[in-house]
């Protein structure tokens, strides 16, 4: 915690007792809308693979309170909710917006928010927001990911800022011209009526909440709230090396769209002085004709989450924290404000992931403790947008993002790379499926899944290795869409740390023949064949020669690293043990020779 002077504690509206009681309230109030849109989905992105955040914001759109929330969808939530009080100017209670619309705020088409005032005494107060990833859009082609896609006339439906309940009742006719507009109407309106019950549970706490203190006195928390956050993030900002730092990543090459991949400029200024950083990727390539755009929020939210990530895990994330950071981007910029209509339907993933990878890169160049390693990127085959239609369903059509395996982590000083990582955009918070949920909701099976030995980027702190597996659909044709970012370009080391192994996507025929198949691409999977595939290891940090020989033992242990990459990249020399069977003990007397060093000297 920061250190508070007399001005502080002077300034303070709420008791620190009471402000730590209010915190954890508000906590609560969006883990129970958590829960009712977890338990209320319908459709496997959401229940299962939790694709889906919840947030408050006050009703001048500052962020209040976000728990187990997805990074990327929450935060710049300002930017999604802003819009509905410059189109509204009649805004009641009970009513419900809409807002899935790049260009009215939203991150992606796919990733519908959900949001509704919260009126006390006749006075807006809060917004309940709850945004969940949709199985389906009605796009054109059957995926919410469409890399392929120039502009919002080849993507989904825009709900750009629509009211759709006004007095606490829906308006059917609106909510019908969604659910025609979709492969899975009946999933489609689930879903939305599980966030629409999220966000009144949400109302109905916090009214709740400011019966019992009062307006003025949770208000008053609010803004201690948000005081508090900033002195925390100015005091985390003060302990960085002052200076000017820059880094750059590459998204792969896109047929048609990038045919020499995307680089990713960013430079962040960090003024310990002020506990200021400014975070400038202006220095960008202007929007590409495809889906690969960022929306401006996304990448307002991906330059906060990479300095977030290299603070302290206490700075809370809210408004005031946020305060401490500035964005400069670029209008017309494939990373930064998109032009008009231009597509965005990839624009939580792919480029947007290797902005928040450098903004977590970045901070390497200070030098070792700070920074981070390159993490995998999104949408693999392994967590494609399936469809079909389902032989024991009376040939009924399916769709749906699974999440049969994704990419690893990249490595940070002191700590080996996060096995289930997935993506920088999620944080490790989207849950990989039950393969026999899976199989019992889609009429597919998944024969192998596990982590593939080897491939994670070496160092003295190790990425994670990465997880590959083959699925197939039984008696019928499976489309599969995915966007294989780091085929070519697979996530790089830092400090000296080397990189992780690239993504992989193939068929499997008949005759059990390997075909490689597109990084990008719309594949069908014929009744018969199947599809493999391997996701990307995280990059390791720092030099491979200063890592422990123990902590090589306990990952070949693991079954995560072989003897013979152990000897070749570190220098130990592993043997079969003696005492449990499938296990490696150090051969102290070679690694030390290898190394040439006392063995003493590498447990020190």
């Amino acid at each position: 915690m920061s250190k508070l002077n007399h001005a502080d504690v002077a300034d303070r509206r709420v008791d620190p007792f009471l402000m730590s009681v209010l915190k954890s309230r508000f906590e609560a109030v969006v883990r129970e809308m958590t829960l009712v849109v977890m338990r209320a989905s319908r459709s496997a992105v959401i229940k299962n693979a939790r694709d889906f955040s919840c947030a408050i914001l006050t009703y001048d759109h500052r962020l209040v309170t976000v728990e187990d929330a997805l990074p990327i969808h929450v935060m710049s939530m300002d930017i999604a909710t802003r819009p509905i009080t410059e189109f509204f100017n009649d805004v009641k209670p009970g009513d419900i917006y809409f807002n899935n619309c790049p260009f009215t705020g939203g991150t992606h088409h796919a990733d519908l928010i959900v949001a509704m005032p919260v009126f006390f005494e006749d006075k807006p107060l809060f917004w309940m927001v709850a945004l969940s990833h949709h199985a389906d859009t009605g796009a054109p082609v059957p995926s919410t990911y469409l890399p392929f896609a120039k502009n919002i006339f080849e993507e989904g439906m825009h709900w750009p800022c629509v009211r759709v309940a006004e007095g606490y009742k829906e308006k059917s006719d609106l909510l019908r011209i969604g659910s025609v507009r979709n492969r899975v109407p009946d999933l489609w309106l689930g879903d939305v009526r599980a966030q629409m019950g999220a966000c009144k549970t949400g109302e109905r706490r916090i009214c709740e909440l400011l019966e019992r203190y009062g307006s003025e006195t949770v208000m008053g928390f609010v803004e201690d709230w948000f005081d508090y956050g900033a002195r925390c993030a100015k005091a985390a900002i003060a302990k960085l090396p002052a200076g000017s730092y820059s880094y750059e990543t590459r998204h792969d090459p896109i047929p048609g769209v990038a045919d020499e991949g995307i680089p990713v400029k960013i430079t962040i200024n960090v003024d310990p002085e002020e506990g200021e950083i400014v975070v400038d990727i202006r220095d960008n390539i202007d929007c590409v004709p495809g889906g690969v755009n960022l929306s401006e929020n996304t990448a307002t939210g991906s330059c906060r989450i990479g300095v977030f990530n290299n603070l302290d895990e206490s700075v809370p994330h809210n408004e005031g924290a946020k305060s401490r950071i500035k964005v400069l981007m670029r209008e017309g910029s494939a990373i930064g404000k998109p032009n008009f209509q231009v597509g965005t339907s990839v624009a939580t993933t792919n480029v947007n992931d290797r902005l928040m990878i450098a903004g977590n890169c970045v901070f390497s160049e200070m030098g070792a403790p700070f920074g981070q390693a390159e993490g995998g990127s999104h949408l693999p085959a392994g967590i494609g947008v399936i469809s079909g239609r389902d032989p024991f369903k009376n040939g009924r059509g399916y769709i749906n993002q699974v999440f049969v395996g994704y990419a690893g982590g990249g490595a940070l000083h002191g700590h080996d790379g996060w096995l289930t990582y997935c993506g920088p955009a999620n944080a490790g918070l989207i849950q990989l499926d039950s393969v026999e949920v899976d199989e019992s909701m889609y009429p597919i099976l998944i024969e192998r899944r596990g982590v593939v030995p080897d491939s994670q980027g070496f160092g003295e702190y190790e990425g994670s290795p990465t997880v590959g597996g083959v699925y197939y659909p039984i008696n019928h044709d499976m489309t599969i869409v995915y966007a294989a970012d780091g085929t070519h370009f697979p996530p790089q080391g830092v400090l000296g740390g080397r990189a992780g192994k690239a993504a992989e996507t193939y068929k499997i025929g008949k005759d059990g023949q390997q075909e490689v198949l597109p990084a990008f691409a719309e594949v069908v999977v014929e009744s018969g064949t199947k599809l493999g595939f391997t996701a990307c290891g995280g990059g390791g940090y720092g030099d491979p020669l200063k890592r422990l020989p123990t902590r090589v033992l306990a990952t070949a242990n693991k079954g995560w690293i072989s003897r013979d990459v152990a000897k070749a990249v570190y220098k130990v020399v592993l043997e079969s043990s003696t005492v449990e069977h499938g296990t490696f003990t150090i051969n102290e007397a070679e690694t030390a020779a290898l190394r040439n060093v006392c063995p003493s000297k590498d447990e020190h």
